[in-house]
């Protein structure tokens, strides 16, 4: 089909099931990979051996394991909880290391769809957002580098970094071979950015994992969406042709959050979403 590898992040109803039965299901349909959560890999809910597993599970079922979803929220006035979340990512870092999973999905906040929140610009001003994730980032980008293992900064919409430009000032503030991008074209596109191929190219090396998802809307008014993959404003052609052109060796991940269509349509069915965005995929592949 393509040189490109492909993803599935095991969220929605994947999250409750079993590793084996996860990477059994997303074999079967034709992925190269599976992208864990901390359901599945919590170096704090789980023992060495048992992190272990999945890595082997994973591998013995013929994929590999793309990345693991870390995002933690450091924008945040709760000292003790934003100290902890800054603990739990470097144990991840760490523990992925240690068993195979070398690239962390992470992200900035502040979290949108927290009530109790900061508002940039209202609640903490902009200067002192990025204090809090200078000083997360201060931590985990050298302990990487000791590691071996890649950051990958997904820009999210409402949050610091939130699209090509900010998350961008990040990790150009590092400067990191271990610090990059895990590009997520939707979030660009909410912001206007509509141009992939092109954010693509200008990231080059710095992304280290790839999510596919569209999306359509206005973030600033809450009145947006993440549709199926081809119905929102990603250009997939040029997306696609670009990291075929940069010969990208990393994963390219289906995150599904088309949650009224899976909840109302799908009833759940979290697999029948993933064999449907596999088809999306070959059908929008140029």
């Amino acid at each position: 089909m393509s040189e490109l590898k492909f993803a599935f992040m095991a969220s929605l109803g994947f999250g409750s099931m079993p590793a084996r039965e996860v990477v059994k299901i997303l074999k079967g349909i034709g992925y190269d990979g599976v992208e864990w959560t901390l359901a599945h890999f919590n170096p704090r809910a789980m023992k060495p051996a048992q992190l272990a597993e999945v890595v082997a599970v994973t591998r013995s079922g013929g994929l590999e394991p793309s990345e693991l979803v870390v995002q933690q929220d450091v924008v945040t006035r709760d000292e003790n909880a934003r100290a902890d979340r800054v603990r739990l990512v470097a144990e991840c870092i760490q523990a992925g290391a240690e068993h195979g999973i070398k690239t962390m999905n992470l992200f900035t906040g502040p979290a949108p769809w927290d009530p109790g929140a900061p508002v940039v610009g209202k609640n903490i001003t902009m200067g002192e957002a990025w204090r809090m994730v200078f000083e997360a980032y201060d931590r985990w980008v050298p302990e990487a580098e000791r590691l071996g293992v890649n950051l990958a900064v997904e820009g999210v919409f409402g949050m610091l970094a939130h699209d090509f430009y900010t998350t961008r000032f990040l990790i150009e503030h590092y400067n990191s071979s271990s610090l990059g991008v895990n590009f997520d074209p939707s979030h660009d596109v909410l912001y206007g950015n509509t141009d992939s191929g092109w954010m693509a190219r200008q990231w080059g090396d710095r992304i280290k994992h790839v999510h596919l998802k569209d999306a359509v809307g206005i973030p600033e008014m809450g009145r947006f969406l993440f549709p199926l993959l081809g119905e929102g404003n990603v250009d997939w052609k040029g997306f696609f042709t670009a990291l075929r052109d940069m010969r990208y060796g990393g994963f390219c991940s289906v995150e599904f959050e088309s949650f009224g269509y899976i909840s109302k349509v799908m009833k759940g069915d979290v697999v029948a979403a993933a064999r449907m965005s596999m088809e999306q995929i070959r059908a929008l592949l140029p």
